[in-house]
This record gives structure tokens, sequence and C-alpha cells, in this order.
């Protein structure tokens, strides 16, 4: 049985202009919701994540504690559980399947929190990697509502760089001839384990791989090992249209690309009336300190703190480096108490 349940959000128009016909949202909430409903916190997934993928961070005695907030874990579309390429019929199935835009997703999330729950306020809205692109989309679209950030890992806007690094990934996905413009019989592997080989040079950092010991920790008895068992065995798991659909959607992060702001960017983070912590970690090749500084320098209420961290992008989740795991778990639980 499903651990998960689903908002029904009927037809939604998204800012490609196509609509996303019987759409639905697959969440799970941790805890109870309060009488005053204001120890609400809402944790957005990552790319290709599920609910179940964001349990590392929830639990007693962490700053995300079920037995003190009600904890709503949203899935983004094209996760594979909320509407997606992979379960969508024809004719909007495979490559065919609309372009979702990181403020489609959260416009119907505040949808989720509001007609779902009947909930006005947030004290928390936190997330890892396309997580944090949420989080700061929470925080400057519904500023009156959401009291506290802390998006970790992640960016407001997606870098020049950043948008190259995953053209790399999509080439080697759509180059497999299985792939067959999306519309393939079964999933490409070929394909799914080159995206993977990019994906792995990028993921932790070069000191990272430079500690043999670290690989040993994790279960990996040398370099292929690793980069098979944890690298290919990851994306083998999910649905290659699926992964292009939330690779479009990184791509096209902005939090200034909607009616609110049309566009301006620097606007948009003032926007953001909420006490803000941005914790990008020391050697993450996707988002790097000097990018989260950027944004901070905008915005009225935030800190810059930076993780110190060999782990690079992966120091924030999914639970693989405890040491890093508590750093934040610290920073939200001083986010919460203030």
């Amino acid at each position: 049985m499903a651990d998960y349940e689903v908002f029904e959000l009927g037809d939604v128009t998204l800012q490609c202009g196509q609509i996303l016909r019987g759409a639905k949202m697959a969440y799970k909430t941790y805890g109870k919701l309060n009488a005053a409903k204001d120890n609400v916190i809402v944790y957005p997934c990552w790319y290709s994540g599920t609910h179940l993928e964001n349990e590392w961070l929830i639990g007693p005695t962490m700053a995300l504690d079920p037995e003190k907030y009600f904890i709503i874990v949203p899935n983004m579309f094209g996760n594979g559980l909320s509407t997606s390429a992979s379960n969508t019929p024809a004719p909007f199935n495979g490559s065919r399947f609309p372009k979702i835009t990181a403020y489609d997703n959260v416009v119907q999330q505040h949808r989720l929190v509001t007609e779902k729950f009947g909930i006005s306020k947030v004290k928390l809205v936190t997330g890892w990697s396309m997580g944090a692109l949420q989080t700061f989309h929470w925080g400057a679209i519904f500023p009156d509502m959401v009291e506290r950030i802390l998006p970790f890992q992640g960016s407001a806007k997606c870098s020049r760089h950043n948008f190259v690094f995953l053209e790399g990934v999509k080439a080697a996905l759509q180059a497999d001839a299985a792939f067959m413009n999306g519309f393939y019989k079964e999933q490409p592997q070929k394909g799914l384990r080159a995206a993977s080989r990019v994906y792995a040079g990028w993921g932790f950092s070069q000191t990272f791989y430079r500690v043999e010991a670290d690989l040993k920790k994790m279960g990996y008895a040398s370099l292929e090992d690793f980069l098979v068992g944890f690298w290919e065995g990851w994306l083998l798991s999910k649905d290659a249209n699926n992964l292009l659909t939330m690779l479009w959607t990184w791509q096209n992060g902005d939090i200034s690309n909607n009616p609110i702001y049309n566009g301006d960017y620097k606007k948009a983070l003032a926007g953001i009336k909420a006490k803000a912590i941005v914790m990008p970690a020391s050697t993450d090749l996707y988002f790097p300190p000097e990018d989260s500084a950027i944004e901070v320098e905008h915005m009225p209420n935030a800190e810059l703190r930076v993780v110190e961290t060999y782990w690079g992008h992966f120091a924030g989740g999914p639970g693989t480096s405890p040491d890093d795991i508590k750093v934040i778990d610290a920073a939200l639980k001083e986010l919460l108490a203030r």
C-alpha cells in the first residue's frame, strides 16, 4: 500500500501555456496539526527524490520533530508519484509531457497547504538542492505567509554554469538509441548509466574522491564499485522522461520568472520577508557559496552560513554525511527558535 496521500488539483494551467489535466500532487505528512495551525513546516523534495528520500532530516530530537511540528512533504511534478510523464496517458505522455516550472510546483503546493489543511501561516520552509529552489519560491511568492526559510545547497535561480552541467546530463541520457525521442519501449539503460557518470563528477568534491576511506565507510570497495553501485544504481531506479521533466524545471528555476516580479531577480530576493539562513556547502560544485552570497546580499532578513565540508553537494543529503547533517540540523533548530 502507498505510504502517501494524493491531493486532486483538477486541471492546472501552467506557465508554459499548457494544461496539466487531472493533476495530482502526492504528499506525506508527519506529526499532527495543532489547533492553532501554527506548527507547520513545508519540506519540498529534491531532483528525482520522493518524500521517502526526505525522511533522513525528520525525527524525534531533530529540528524537524514530528512530535512538535506538522511537516508536509509535497512531491514535485515529474518525480513519478505526483503527475509525471511516466503516469500520464497519451497524448501528453513521453516527450509530450508539459514543461513545468518551480513556480507551477509551489503555487500548487500552496493550494495543498491552504485548501486541504486550512493553513494560513507556515513556520518554516526548508529543502535541499531543488528543494532549496522551491524554498526560495515559497519565500518570494508568499512573503506574508512564510515566517522562516532555510534553503541548503541550492539556489534561487539556476546559474549559467549549473545550466551547462545539466546539458551534459541531458545529452548523455538522450544519446542512447533506445531513448527514441522519449517514446522508449523500455528504460534507456545505456543513457541512464552515462548520465550517472556525468553526475558523479559533480555530486562530490575533488577532496572527497581523494579520501578513499570515505568510499569504504559508505560500503564501496573501490571507485568503480562506487560509480556503479551509488551513481548508476541511483539513476537506473528512475524513469528517463521524469528525469528530463525535473531537469527542465531545474534549468529554468528563477524566483523572478512569474507575474509577481516579471523577471526582476533582485526585487524577488528583496521580496522575501522571512527570517532566513542560506546554507551552501563550501565545496559544492553545483551551488557555490559565491552564488549564495549574491542572493543573501539582496534579502532583507537573511544570513549566509557556509557548511565547511569536503562532501560537496551531498553534504546536504540524502543522509550521506552525518557530520554535515548535524550542522544543518543545528541551524534549523536555531532558526525555529528565533
